[in-house]
């Protein structure tokens, strides 16, 4: 086993979110070594049954975000499902729900009676809009969330914005979910004291546009689509389409990745372009006919062995079969299920791969 398998060891995690941010900021606390016991309604969560189904009778994206966890199926509106998960919570260090606002009231969960029931507890709430808000009712998935903060305005192409995969708010709502909890965890060392975290879906995209809003404060505009230097506008950063129509990707940012990119291609004249205004069409045109003329074969042939910042856009199932990622050990298969790893060595380490879901649910259900 790995160190960094071990540095959550004795931690004990309760799950009641579902779906993507909460059950991938547990996977994650998996991998650091901490036993998340993920709670479920009486017939399954939704994501059981959303997807292409795996080899353990529900959907295999099911398990890919509840590899290593213990689950248990509690009808939390019976006495008996309470009485279930108090037992569970009290020996707890953290808890996770999404429910919307005001849902844990009605079931006589407020976070107030858990705050002062087990003060020890980190809970963590990851919702939609967050509680002092006037949408705090209003449903939204990603792309809702990414609509309304000026995350589609530069996303997609010149004529449409399109919604980024993977969901952009949803997992950074997790990643800060996740950190927020260990930064609790750490400070609890000091005081003693649980806390109660909120991470709203529809915030957590904002301190990813630090770029943006910088352009919307100076501009009075933030990133269009298609315009600016990262998201389509500028010719040294883009992909385009070979001869066999096929997809490489430039991203020869600084002078020197695209002076090393210009003088591989032949075409010293494009030096002096760098800067042309944004967006680079003209510029972009010229390099469209250029790749155009090229096989992905040659290609790679006259940029790999050159620093410029080019690669060839390949598909997942390509990917995972890379050199790099055969050598990271990172994604691997297991139980029947392709899992990615917390993404990070220690001591020169990568962590072990997790085991598959544990269903208990026979120990817990109270479907009443």
């Amino acid at each position: 086993m790995s160190r960094i398998n071990q540095f959550l060891q004795g931690i004990k995690v309760v799950d009641l979110s579902r779906h993507l941010p909460g059950p991938l900021a547990t996977l994650m606390m998996v991998d650091l070594g901490a036993d998340v016991i993920k709670v479920e309604p009486p017939d399954g969560e939704e994501l059981r049954f959303i997807g292409p189904p795996g080899e353990h009778g529900h959907s295999a994206y099911f398990d890919a975000v509840n590899g290593g966890k213990v689950g248990l199926q509690l009808n939390l509106k019976s006495a008996a499902g309470q009485a279930r998960l108090a037992e569970l919570l009290q020996d707890a260090d953290v808890l996770f729900e999404s429910f919307r606002p005001g849902v844990l009231d009605k079931l006589d969960l407020s976070v107030a009676d858990l705050r002062k029931r087990y003060p020890q507890l980190v809970i963590c709430s990851l919702n939609g809009y967050g509680t002092q808000s006037p949408l705090q009712q209003a449903v939204g998935h990603d792309i809702n969330y990414l609509a309304m903060n000026g995350v589609l305005e530069g996303t997609g192409t010149a004529d449409q914005p399109i919604a980024p995969w993977p969901p952009l708010a949803d997992c950074s709502a997790s990643l800060f979910g996740l950190s927020s909890v260990l930064a609790a965890l750490l400070e609890r060392q000091r005081s003693g004291q649980g806390c109660h975290i909120e991470v709203a879906l529809a915030d957590a995209v904002m301190p990813l546009m630090a770029f943006s809003l910088v352009d919307a404060q100076q501009n009075g505009s933030g990133m269009p689509r298609a315009q600016a230097l990262l998201n389509g506008g500028a010719a040294r950063y883009r992909t385009y389409q070979t001869k066999d129509r096929q997809r490489v990707a430039l991203g020869a940012v600084e002078a020197k990745f695209w002076q090393a990119f210009c003088e591989a291609a032949g075409r010293p004249e494009w030096l002096a372009r760098m800067h042309d205004p944004l967006p680079q069409t003209a510029l972009q045109s010229e390099l469209e006919r250029y790749f155009a003329e090229l096989t992905v074969t040659e290609c790679e042939a006259r940029f790999d062995p050159v620093a410029c910042c080019f690669n060839v856009v390949r598909d997942m199932a390509t990917a995972l079969h890379s050199d790099h990622m055969e050598a990271r050990r990172l994604v691997a298969e297991r139980d029947g299920v392709m899992q990615a790893l917390y993404p990070a060595y220690v001591d020169g380490m990568p962590p072990a791969p997790r085991r598959g879901f544990r269903d208990q649910a026979a120990h817990g259900v109270d479907a009443q």
